[in-house]
């Protein structure tokens, strides 16, 4: 719930559909008494990169709530729901759900706040972020400690190589119009097989799949609530710290990278989640498990990278890939560490039509 001020002239609801906007309204007269909402302050509250939004609305008592729409022939709220619950079982702030349309595809939910994470950092000034990240690391594995196997889909080899296959096809071939011969997309290939194999030889646990600063939200009592979660599934335990750390829209210099990364392998390492109580199996020494992060970083950044030119080229969401170059930054980077991913950073640098360049630095972009 946010206890941010009302604002007096709330912006406009506008609906493409009419159809839809009926069904809205159907659904949200009988919820205005019931759950004291004043139902003319209805305003938007946000978008993601999906076709969900956002809408924010008043109650009588000074507070807010939050309605997500979510089309049901694009959009499916089913994994919302039920990751929520997960979510909450795993003593997680998220949004509470008050009422549910399951055919219609609106939900009404608690509002945790108006202001994200992100939106409290500065790259200029990492000791005042450090406290936010030290909070959302130990969220992260209290999330992981409720991990238990056939609660959320598998984050399996399929899933990996149809999201690597994003890069190609959406980034090189529709953003950069290029077209690999075939020694460019054998490189692609035997590039794709090892991060696979690396990232399939780690333990698995719940995968939040977006978890960064954008997606978690200040409460009024600084605690941080976590959105944006319905596509979790059961993966590689090196995803969500690799996506905390390398963000896709706020990057830091390596120290501080290493110093909360260390952070969390030692709260992982203590909860048991890295495998044979964590002091002598898999991960039990921290530069193995720093590889196996980049690793599945680099995986992210190429998905996201592919995601982000979809985004734009069919969804007429061009902000998305203004942030482009932070992924392949991050790409040139770890390729730039590991020998055998020498020939990927050349295919990068044809795609980009940039030299190759030596002793890249991790740092922001």
């Amino acid at each position: 719930m946010s206890d941010t001020p009302i604002s007096s002239s709330p912006a406009a609801v506008s609906w493409s559909d009419p159809a839809r906007e009926a069904a809205f309204k159907a659904w949200l007269a009988p919820l205005i008494g019931p759950q004291g909402l004043q139902g003319a302050t209805l305003r938007p509250a946000s978008s993601d990169a999906s076709f969900r939004r956002y809408l924010r609305i008043d109650t009588a008592r000074g507070a807010s709530r939050i309605v997500m729409d979510a089309p049901p022939d694009k959009e499916d709220c089913h994994p919302f729901v039920a990751v929520q619950a997960l979510m909450h079982g795993a003593g997680l702030r998220v949004p509470e759900i008050l009422a549910w349309d399951e055919a219609r595809g609106f939900l009404l939910l608690s509002d945790l706040g108006a202001q994200t994470a992100i939106e409290r950092l500065d790259p200029a000034d990492p000791q005042a972020a450090h406290g936010w990240y030290l909070q959302a690391v130990d969220l992260l594995v209290d999330w992981q400690k409720a991990s238990r196997a056939g609660a959320l889909p598998p984050y399996d080899e399929a899933l990996l190589r149809r999201e690597l296959q994003l890069f190609p096809d959406w980034y090189v071939a529709r953003h950069r119009g290029v077209a690999l011969d075939a020694k460019q997309q054998a490189v692609l290939a035997q590039a794709f097989d090892a991060i696979v194999a690396h990232n399939l030889a780690v333990p698995r646990v719940f995968v939040h799949r977006d978890f960064m600063m954008r997606n978690l939200i200040v409460g009024g009592d600084g605690r941080l609530g976590v959105l944006d979660f319905q596509d979790a599934v059961c993966g590689p335990i090196t995803y969500d710290i690799a996506s905390l750390m390398r963000d896709a829209f706020i990057s830091w210099e390596e120290d501080f990278v290493i110093d909360l990364t260390v952070r969390y392998w030692e709260k992982a390492r203590k909860s048991a989640l890295l495998g044979a109580g964590s002091e002598s199996g898999w991960g039990a020494d921290f530069g193995e498990f720093y590889r196996a992060v980049e690793w599945m970083a680099l995986q992210r950044h190429l998905k996201v990278a592919g995601i982000f030119a979809r985004l734009t080229l069919r969804d007429g969401k061009p902000k998305y890939l203004a942030d482009a170059p932070r992924f392949i930054a991050y790409i040139r980077a770890t390729c730039a560490r590991y020998r055998e991913l020498a020939p990927l950073l050349r295919l990068v640098e044809q795609i980009e039509g940039t030299p190759a360049a030596e002793g890249y630095a991790f740092g922001r972009i």
